[in-house]
């Protein structure tokens, strides 16, 4: 737990609250687009203040190979988001 773990938890926890008021088209659209932008951010979490800062290389290497994976997420979060406009 740390700053940037309970700043994404809060972000969440508003992002599901203003979920519950949508349906349909509009729905899918504001989830598609939260996730790219979810992803962005914890890419960029990952990129310039996890993966610089972990001290332990077993960890270290546990979240590049994390920072890999959500960044093909990301793409085709993308893909997604450009197929529903």
């Amino acid at each position: 737990d740390n700053p940037t773990s309970q700043g994404l938890s809060k972000d969440a926890n508003a992002k599901l609250a203003a979920y519950a008021k949508l349906n349909g088209k509009a729905f899918d659209k504001a989830y598609v687009d939260n996730e790219v932008a979810y992803h962005k951010t914890v890419n960029g979490a990952l990129a310039t203040v996890l993966i610089p800062n972990a001290q332990n290389g077993e960890l270290k290497g546990l979240l590049q190979t994390g920072l890999k994976l959500f960044t093909e997420h990301q793409t085709h979060a993308e893909h997604l988001a450009a197929s529903l406009k």
